[in-house]
C-alpha cells in the first residue's frame, strides 16, 4: 500500500487532537440489542463496533448527501454567496461522524439531534480483535465503510489527515496525506476485504443492516466501489477507464435491485428516533422545515417524470404567482421581477404550476408561515406521503411513518456510471443502453415504495403507458440530440434524477464533467464560484496546527483538473 496499513491500537488523544469536540445530548441511534453509542474504551465486543459502524455510517452519508445535492440543485441551497453558504463549523459534525472514538452529538441543521461514534475509530478498535479472533467478515464490513468514509472526505475536502490519525502515538497533530494516496489506501482496504469476505470465519456478524450476512453482495459492492474510484479520478488517471471496465467485464459489481446498498430508517418517534432524518423534520407540528428545489422538481413536472408522486409531496394544488394571485405574505418572491440573468437564461423563477411549491437556487429569503402549504418529501426516499392528488397538510405519523432509505450505491447510478465511460469512449450506442438501463431500474425501485404509505390512494401511480411515454420522450431527446453536450446534459439530468436522496456523486460528477449545463444558476448574479472543495471543519484546524484552513473554496481535489471557476462549470 502506498500508506502503510494503519497501526491495530488506537489512542483517543490522538484522535481528539483532529479537534472534536464532545458534546452531551440524547441518543438517536437505531433500536440494536446494544446500543453502539454506548461503547467505552474497556468494551471489545465486536458486534457492538459492527453495529456503530454501519448505523453512524447510514447517518454520516445522509448529512454528506443532503449537502452534495444542495450544491447540485437537487435539493434547495441556502445562501447567495458559495463561499460563505457553508461555514468551517458546520463541518464539525461530519469530522466527528468520521473519526471520532466515543459518542459526539450534536443538532443538525434543523435542530434535531443525532449522535455519532466514529466509523474510523470504531474500525480500527475492531481490527485487532477482528483478527484474534478470526472474524473476518466483521472486519470486511468495516472495512468497506472505511473505504467509502475516506474517498468522500477527499472528495469534499481534498488532502486529510489518515496515516498518521488513528495509530497510538505521541503525535498530537497528524498530517494530512495526499488525497491521491488516500485513494490508493482506498483501493487497497477494498481489495482486503474482498478476500476477507471469501475467509471461513470463527463466528458470523450479529448483524448486517445492509446485506443480511450476503457476502457475494458485499464483494460486489467492494468491486462497485472501486469502480467508483477509477471513475472519479479518470481525469487524472490515463488507466482508469480501462480499471473501470475490467470490473464491468468480470460482471461481479452491482447490477441488479435486489443488490442497491441502502441504509433503512425505522419508525421510532422516541427512545430512539429512528426515522428518516428528511422525515423527522419535515413532518412535524408545525409543517414542513425544508424547502425542495424548484428546479429539480420543474425538471420533473415538465417532462411528466413518473417519479414525481414519490419524491414529492404537495400539501396545495396552487402556488401564488402561478394558479392564485402572489401573495407577499407566504412568497414574497411572487411580487418581485425575475433577476435579469434568470431571464436572459430562460430559467423558472420563484413559483411552479400544479402546486409545487419550493425555491430557487441560494435563495436565502425569510421562512414565511408556509409550513402547511410548501411541498415536502414524499414516500421515497423519505418514507413520507406518496402524491395522491389530496393536497393536504403533514403531520407527524403520515405515510411511511419515516420508514425511508438513503441511497448509497443503486443499480440504477453504476449504469449512469457506465453511460458516462461509454460518453468519453464515444460509444453513443452503448451510453445510450446505459442511460435507458438506469431509468429503468429507478423507476421499478421508486414505484415499490407506493404501498409503504398505507392510507394513500394508489389510483394515482403512473401506469405503464405513462412510464413507457416517459422513457420514449428521454430516448428521443438523447436520439435527436445534435451536439454531445446536448447528448451529456440528457445524461446528467436523468442522473441528478435518480440520485435523488443523496447527492454526493452528483457532486462529483459535475465538477468532474460541467454537466448538465442547463442548471438553474444562483439566485445571485454573482455568487462566486462553485464549491471546488469545503474549508477544514473548524474544529480540525483549531486543534491541529499540521492543518492549515484554506483560503477560499477554489482549491481543488487532486481528481479535478478542470479549469477554474467560476468558468467551470457553466451553471454556477
Amino acid at each position: 500500500m502506498n500508506i502503510i496499513r494503519l497501526s491495530y491500537k488506537i489512542s483517543l488523544i490522538t484522535i481528539l487532537s483532529l479537534g472534536l469536540l464532545l458534546t452531551s445530548c440524547e441518543s438517536t441511534e437505531l433500536d440494536l440489542a446494544e446500543n453502539p453509542n454506548q461503547l467505552d474504551g474497556d468494551q471489545s465486543d465486536p458486534d457492538l463496533f459492527v453495529n456503530s459502524i454501519q448505523v453512524d455510517f447510514g447517518k454520516l452519508v445522509e448529512r454528506f448527501g443532503a449537502i452534495g445535492a444542495q450544491v447540485t440543485r437537487i435539493d434547495n441551497m441556502f445562501g447567495r454567496d458559495y463561499q460563505n453558504t457553508y461555514s468551517p463549523s458546520d463541518f464539525n459534525d461530519v469530522w466527528s461522524g468520521a473519526y471520532q472514538s466515543t459518542g459526539v452529538s450534536f443538532a443538525d441543521q434543523n435542530g434535531h439531534n443525532q449522535t455519532f461514534n466514529g466509523i474510523l475509530a470504531d474500525a480500527r478498535a475492531l481490527e485487532p480483535i477482528a483478527i484474534n479472533n478470526e472474524l473476518y467478515h466483521h472486519l470486511a464490513i468495516s472495512q468497506v465503510i472505511e473505504a467509502y468514509v475516506i474517498v468522500t472526505l477527499v472528495d469534499f475536502f481534498g488532502d486529510i489527515p489518515y496515516s498518521e490519525a488513528l495509530q497510538e502515538s505521541d503525535n498530537f497533530n497528524p498530517k494530512v496525506d495526499d488525497g491521491a494516496l488516500v485513494y490508493e489506501a482506498a483501493l487497497n482496504i477494498l481489495d482486503d476485504a474482498i478476500q476477507n469476505f471469501g475467509r471461513d470465519v470463527s463466528a458470523e456478524p450479529l448483524n448486517d443492516f445492509y446485506y443480511g450476512k450476503d457476502w457475494d453482495k458485499w464483494i460486489k459492492l467492494a468491486n462497485t466501489l472501486k469502480m467508483k474510484i477509477f471513475l472519479q479520478r479518470r481525469l487524472v488517471d490515463a488507466n482508469a477507464i480501462t480499471s473501470f471496465n475490467d470490473i464491468v467485464a468480470t460482471g461481479n459489481y452491482i447490477q441488479d435491485i435486489t443488490e442497491d446498498f441502502q441504509f433503512s430508517w425505522g419508525t421510532n418517534v422516541i427512545q430512539p428516533d429512528n426515522r428518516h432524518p428528511r422525515y423527522a423534520n419535515n413532518y412535524e407540528g408545525d409543517g414542513a422545515d425544508e424547502y425542495l428545489s424548484n428546479w429539480l422538481m420543474n425538471l420533473m413536472s415538465t417532462s411528466d417524470d413518473p417519479r414525481i408522486r414519490y419524491y414529492y409531496y404537495r400539501q396545495t394544488n396552487v402556488v401564488p404567482g402561478a394558479e392564485v394571485a402572489p401573495n407577499e405574505e407566504t412568497l414574497s418572491c411572487s411580487l418581485e421581477s425575475p433577476p435579469q440573468h434568470y431571464i436572459d437564461g430562460g430559467f423558472t423563477f420563484c413559483f411552479l404550476n400544479n402546486g409545487y411549491w419550493g425555491r430557487d437556487h441560494g435563495d436565502d429569503d425569510g421562512t414565511p408561515p408556509d409550513g402547511f402549504l410548501r411541498t415536502t418529501f414524499g414516500v421515497y426516499p423519505a418514507g413520507g406521503r406518496f402524491d395522491d392528488s389530496s393536497f393536504e397538510g403533514t403531520s407527524q405519523g403520515d405515510g411511511a411513518q419515516g420508514a425511508g432509505i438513503t441511497p448509497i450505491l443503486l443499480s440504477s447510478w453504476v449504469d449512469f456510471m457506465i453511460a458516462e465511460v461509454a460518453m468519453e469512449e464515444m460509444n453513443d450506442a452503448g451510453a445510450m443502453t446505459a442511460l435507458m438501463n438506469g431509468i429503468d431500474k429507478s423507476i421499478t425501485k421508486v414505484a415499490s415504495f407506493g404501498t409503504r404509505d398505507s392510507s394513500a390512494n394508489l389510483d394515482f401511480e403512473p401506469n405503464a403507458m405513462a412510464v413507457d411515454t416517459f422513457k420514449n420522450l428521454i430516448s428521443t431527446n438523447f436520439m435527436n440530440a445534435i451536439t454531445p453536450e446536448q447528448k451529456w446534459n440528457v445524461i446528467a439530468e436523468q442522473y441528478w434524477v435518480a440520485l435523488f436522496g443523496n447527492g454526493v456523486d452528483a457532486y462529483n460528477f459535475y465538477r468532474r464533467t460541467g454537466y448538465p449545463t442547463t442548471l438553474q444558476p444562483n439566485i445571485e448574479p454573482s455568487p462566486g464560484g462553485l464549491i471546488r472543495s469545503f474549508f477544514y471543519p473548524a474544529d480540525l484546524v483549531t486543534n491541529n496546527s499540521s492543518v492549515t484552513q484554506k483560503t477560499d473554496t477554489d482549491q481543488k481535489v487532486f481528481w479535478d483538473d478542470n479549469p477554474d471557476s467560476p468558468t467551470f462549470p457553466v451553471a454556477n
